[in-house]
């Protein structure tokens, strides 16, 4: 009996059989959606430059003003399934289209608004629009991109957000020392309806129906023990690797003594290793999805350890910091791929749930972090919890490389044709 275990050809899988060979381009689709997450991120993370301002203007303390950062991720983890849900019955392109319609209605509400509280709901807002065109867009990409090439469509498309953390974030920040706080947010509404006009042109119209679908077909997808266990390995590599990312710069300041003037050149290595680790994670993923989620949960408590370790040195602390986000982020888009897999009848519910997943360790990640940096192991407190966290990525994803392996030899018979399982 013969299997390959490792590849993503199964009898089960979204994108069903065969052999094929990966086309040499993805379809423009897939390029528009992965615009519309560099919006998303950008608006994520750009509030985190602009919060001094911000905090002057509406009359409130910074700290406060970094609650307009925690209702986003909070209205993300909440926002993606749920509106998953709640547009069952909606044609993709139109949920994608109001996603974005409302998005950029929220965008222009922070940028009119004098009420903290109204800045607050808006960005809760934006949080729910954000997660419900990012579940739909992973889902629409898969599909556009065919059989073997999902998790590669999905490496462009979570790009999108990454490439928002080496030039939209930098760019929003500059705007908004030049424009007044308030201009990044008139920028990101325009650039959001310009958007809807892209979705509307390039993503086709639904092949099937959505009227005969139920909130209880969705939910069955939750049956699924490949999907929690995939939920798992999104929340724990994500959760180390920014457990460490959200107090870096104490790291870099404190401990490998660099200026506070570098730390921004830092974080931009950091961008471009993420960046390149979701286009080269989602091209590995689509031959060999095991082997690529091992590596990265095997190798990113390795480099987490050695930040420790080697802190007290600025080259390879920098180098460190560059490799951290090629490998502690290149496995998300196969983890993506997976759970919309795994998903069974529901992909959209699977893709929200992972975006969910991602968002929870993260935010459970940094505050462990935050509790470690105030701990005798200061600076380094939090790369030693994004160590552990990320070691626990090795537990769900050896166990879907083994349940799936269990799968293959069970669906194949030796002899017969090659239908090799996931």
């Amino acid at each position: 009996m013969t299997t390959r275990g490792d590849t993503l050809h199964a009898p089960d899988a979204l994108q069903g059989t065969g052999p094929g060979q990966p086309p040499a381009r993805l379809p423009l689709v897939v390029h528009v959606l992965a615009l519309g997450t560099f919006l998303m991120g950008t608006t994520e993370f750009v509030v985190a430059g602009l919060l001094p301002e911000i905090a002057g203007d509406v009359q409130v303390s910074v700290a406060q003003a970094g609650l307009l950062i925690t209702v986003f991720a909070v209205g993300m983890i909440v926002g993606a399934p749920l509106m998953a849900m709640l547009t069952l019955r909606l044609p993709r392109r139109l949920t994608l289209i109001l996603a974005l319609g409302v998005f950029a209605a929220g965008h222009v509400i922070v940028a009119v608004g004098s009420s903290f509280s109204l800045l607050l709901a808006a960005r809760f807002l934006t949080a729910l629009a954000t997660g419900a065109f990012w579940a739909v867009a992973n889902v629409v990409a898969a599909r556009a991109a065919g059989p073997v090439s999902s998790s590669r469509a999905l490496g462009v498309v979570g790009a999108g957000a990454m490439l928002a953390n080496v030039v939209g974030v930098p760019l929003g920040a500059f705007a908004g020392q030049v424009m007044g706080w308030r201009g990044p947010f008139w920028a990101l509404a325009a650039l959001g309806a310009a958007a809807m006009v892209l979705i509307a042109r390039h993503v086709a119209p639904d092949e099937v129906s959505h009227a005969a679908v139920s909130i209880r077909s969705e939910l069955s997808a939750l049956s699924s023990g490949r999907m929690w266990l995939v939920l798992v390995a999104c929340a724990t590599t994500t959760g180390g690797v920014l457990a460490t990312y959200s107090y870096i710069s104490p790291l870099l300041t404190d401990r490998a003594g660099l200026a506070s003037g570098l730390v921004p050149l830092v974080l931009v290595g950091f961008g471009v290793g993420a960046l390149a680790g979701f286009l080269v994670g989602g091209r590995l993923g689509d031959h060999r999805p095991h082997t690529t989620t091992i590596a990265a949960a095997a190798t990113t408590p390795i480099l987490l350890l050695a930040l420790c370790l080697l802190s007290r040195s600025a080259a390879p602390t920098i180098v460190l910091v560059a490799l951290l986000g090629l490998f502690g982020l290149g496995a998300n888009p196969v983890l993506i791929s997976l759970g919309v897999r795994f998903a069974g009848r529901a992909p959209t519910l699977g893709s929200a749930l992972t975006v969910s997943a991602f968002n929870l360790g993260t935010a459970v990640g940094s505050w462990f972090a935050g509790l470690a940096l105030e701990s005798p192991l200061r600076a380094t407190g939090p790369s030693a919890v994004g160590a552990a966290i990320g070691a626990l990525t090795l537990i769900p994803t050896i166990a879907i490389a083994l349940t799936q392996r269990r799968r293959s030899a069970v669906v194949m018979p030796d002899p017969g044709p090659d239908t090799s399982a996931l």
